[in-house]
């Protein structure tokens, strides 16, 4: 990988410390020995404690030095070359699952509401490069001050990263729009009974006294202003390669992967999901003409009832010379 740190037109400038605020400035090779710390796995506030033990200097707070380090990272131009040395750019078989020490709070009535017209399909490459330019702001704005780069959680440009190689264009699907309809459920609700909907407020920690009227009244409140629990919906070949990750806006499901996977340029042979049926559902809905998930909509068999009764038993043998 090779990298170079912006600079203006004009004499090419060697690399200078990197200024994060008015009052920190982090040396070009602490940066680069972050990165590589980074890159074996070490987290930046384990840095940080390392090198106050080793030095015995305080340094400033980890976040702090996280910040100033992503700062530094989106001033860098990134030569991206990068994939599973055995499984290349289209891993035959991949691992998908939700890496959820990334979740984070967000009020569902704060996210922006795609265009009648939005149809799920958003440019990568302008949503990162607007995310880099939001971190790089970050350290030129006082504290408390806005951010005129800041790129709020929308669906509209929300997208995930898939390597250049990997992908079938800039323009990526992310159809989190779709996960939920709040008016559906509610109308849903309206069709409880009353010991059900009772049920339901005590499990969300509402008050269950009063009518109908007021216990339904609690529950859509309590929907409009709920926390969305998001976390990083990733792909990785069986080596530990990431391909594929993305930043969930709402709690994740199949829709998630199979955005993925709609926007990847090849379709993996072999699928490892722990909702694997979900997804297999999901994906022939979305993709009906191509069948992407066959034979037998990812069953070992055909779902006849002879085979049915011989995976009962034990006794279902299915062939599978594709694995080798």
């Amino acid at each position: 990988m090779s990298e170079h740190v912006r600079t203006p037109p004009g004499p090419r400038k060697q690399l200078r410390p990197q200024r994060v605020n008015d009052h920190i400035i982090l040396d070009i090779h602490l940066c680069l020995t972050l990165r590589n710390l980074l890159q074996a796995h070490t987290a930046v506030s384990r840095a940080v404690e390392f090198l106050q033990d080793m030095t015995g200097l305080k340094f400033p707070p980890a976040d702090t030095v996280l910040h100033a380090y992503l700062h530094f990272e989106a001033l860098t131009d990134h030569e991206y070359k990068y994939s599973c040395i055995t499984c290349g750019d289209h891993p035959p078989v991949v691992i998908m699952d939700l890496h959820k020490k990334g979740v984070f709070h967000l009020s569902v009535s704060d996210l922006q509401g795609p265009a009648e017209n939005f149809d799920g399909e958003v440019n990568l490459e302008k949503f990162w490069e607007a995310m880099s330019c939001d971190m790089i702001g970050r350290g030129f704005v006082a504290s408390g001050r806005h951010n005129p780069c800041a790129v709020s959680p929308t669906y509209h440009f929300w997208a995930p990263w898939i390597g250049k190689a990997t992908r079938r264009s800039d323009s990526v699907l992310n159809t989190e729009f779709e996960k939920i309809h709040e008016d559906r459920l509610r109308e849903e609700l309206y069709k409880q009974k009353v010991g059900v909907i009772r049920k339901l407020c005590k499990e969300c920690g509402l008050d269950t006294n009063g009518s109908r009227s007021d216990l339904l009244l609690r529950l859509s409140n309590e929907m409009k202003s709920r926390q969305t629990y998001g976390g990083w919906a990733v792909i990785m070949c069986p080596c530990g390669i990431v391909y594929s990750i993305k930043c969930n806006l709402r709690a994740e499901n199949p829709r998630d992967f199979a955005d993925f996977l709609l926007s990847w340029k090849h379709m993996p042979n072999v699928i490892i999901y722990d909702f694997a049926r979900g997804l297999a559902t999901h994906l022939s809905l979305r993709a009906s003409e191509k069948r992407p998930i066959s034979p037998f909509e990812g069953r070992l068999a055909e779902p006849t009832q002879s085979n049915i009764e011989l995976a009962k038993c034990g006794q279902l043998k299915v062939s599978l010379p594709w694995l080798s």
